[in-house]
């Protein structure tokens, strides 16, 4: 399959280089059981999937959404972060599971007991950042329920199994010059989506993508941090990245070292959505 017939929403993408393959995980719900899902390929453009990295059991807190999996290796397993949640009361949450086997194809088995974010939150669109050895969770905080869309960040404990301390917020979506409020019938805000945080090399500055709304329009913008810490300040680039209907997106290099982001266009309508695929 093409990058480009592939229906999914969030992708990420993990070069792995003892197979010599790229795993591309993504929310995925078009013909499959609810769950997390990848596909797997050796050249970023011809991919072979979906398979299925977690299968939800029956007593799965989180049954009705499988949202923005990320896979990330750390101290040699590897781990997925993914939104969950429950329909009935809305309520969402990353939760994180680790890889049963040495291959970021998993299958993966839960790890936390529950989301890792606070529990009377609605939060979504989890990913680890480890710094001085110290790993964080930053995720965003909904503005269907703040009104004003945050990125925070928690500690999270050794292992990843649960959070230490409060979470703090490192930005506001209002706070960005070229993002505007989403106004729509019965619904407002300043909507932040898929903080992602990259650094190009060792020396280079601390970076975080992320994705809000500009005139209705799905947009990717990008932020530094002044201190070249998680904890900021945090300033945004006055120019967003993407601007043509298409977000959350994230920055990897391939095999050859070659810099690429990924994201999911067009965004419209949730239908025809496609990883698209661009130099950085």
């Amino acid at each position: 399959m093409k990058l480009s017939a592939i229906r999914m929403r969030d992708p990420f993408v993990v070069p792995c280089q003892a197979e010599r393959k790229y795993f591309l995980f993504g929310s995925v719900w078009h013909g499959v059981a609810p769950g997390f899902y990848y596909y797997a390929g050796t050249d970023l453009e011809n991919w072979d999937g979906p398979f299925a990295a977690f299968l939800p059991p029956a007593d799965f807190w989180g049954p009705d959404f499988f949202w923005a999996p990320e896979c990330h290796e750390y101290q040699g397993a590897y781990y997925l972060f993914g939104t969950c949640g429950v329909k009935a009361t809305d309520f969402r949450g990353t939760q994180v599971f680790r890889s049963v086997t040495s291959s970021p194809a998993g299958p993966y088995e839960q790890l936390s007991q529950g989301p890792l974010t606070p529990r009377d939150w609605k939060s979504l669109d989890g990913t680890l950042w480890v710094e001085d050895g110290q790993p964080w969770l930053v995720f965003c905080h909904e503005w269907v329920q703040i009104g004003d869309g945050a990125i925070c960040a928690v500690r999270l404990a050794d292992d990843l199994s649960h959070a230490v301390g409060e979470p703090v917020e490192l930005m506001k979506a209002s706070s960005a010059p070229w993002a505007t409020k989403y106004i729509d019938p019965g619904v407002s805000g300043w909507v932040t989506d898929g903080p992602f945080l990259y650094r190009e090399k060792a020396e280079a500055p601390l970076r975080m993508l992320w994705s809000s709304m500009r005139n209705k329009v799905y947009t990717m913008g990008m932020m530094v941090s002044e201190s070249g810490s998680i904890l900021g300040p945090w300033r945004h680039e006055p120019v967003p990245i993407y601007t043509q209907d298409g977000g959350h997106g994230m920055w990897f290099r391939d095999f050859t070292g070659r810099a690429h982001y990924i994201l999911h266009s067009p965004n419209v309508g949730w239908q025809g959505e496609h990883p698209v695929l661009l130099d950085a």
